[in-house]
């Protein structure tokens, strides 16, 4: 995936959510894995949060970070499985505008190469609402690590060629220009 290194890097605010009823700030490795993730590619962490698996507030937490200048993505880590207390990509489909399919779907094809047919309980799921880029992955390190190093470091990175995210960002809002 090349990037143009002859093109200037542009730092996007990406908030994090991490999605369990068990984790704490101390525990949240998922959450510690991404961050670092994220300051290390040059990206500023614009917020980060803990959440458990309830789909009002993690709408909620969404939508505050959708509605935030400071915010142009949102990752969130955990509640993708498919047991009753899995509830991030109902709460993500109240506030999504246009789903990005292609995200959930190139995750699972990385994520076969790693861990099989295992792969098919991730729902993993990006899309866009008011602007904002809207990521949710597994909740593993693992998950976290080829969500990111595989897909979001280069869509992020307005240097990677042919296209990437980055460059649509302008004009993610146009359709709300008569508004």
């Amino acid at each position: 995936m090349p990037i143009d290194e002859s093109l200037t890097f542009l730092p996007v605010n990406i908030a994090v959510l991490t999605v369990s009823d068990t984790r704490d700030l101390a525990s949240d490795r998922s959450g510690d894995t991404l961050a670092a993730r994220i300051e290390a590619a040059g990206h500023r962490l614009a917020a980060r949060e803990i959440l458990r698996d309830e789909a009002d507030a993690i709408e909620a937490q969404l939508r505050r970070w959708i509605a935030d200048p400071e915010v142009d993505v949102v990752i969130s880590t955990g509640g993708t499985g498919i047991t009753g207390r899995d509830v991030t990509p109902e709460a993500f489909a109240r506030v999504l505008e246009k789903e990005i399919a292609g995200f959930g779907e190139l995750f699972r094809m990385l994520s076969y190469a790693k861990i099989g047919t295992s792969t098919m309980q991730s729902r993993a799921i990006g899309g866009v609402a008011d602007g904002t880029y809207l990521f949710a992955l597994p909740g593993s390190t693992g998950a976290v690590k080829d969500g990111w190093d595989d897909i979001l470091r280069f869509q992020l990175d307005a240097r990677h060629k042919p296209c990437n995210l980055v460059e649509l960002m302008p004009r993610l809002r146009e359709h709300l220009a008569g508004a």
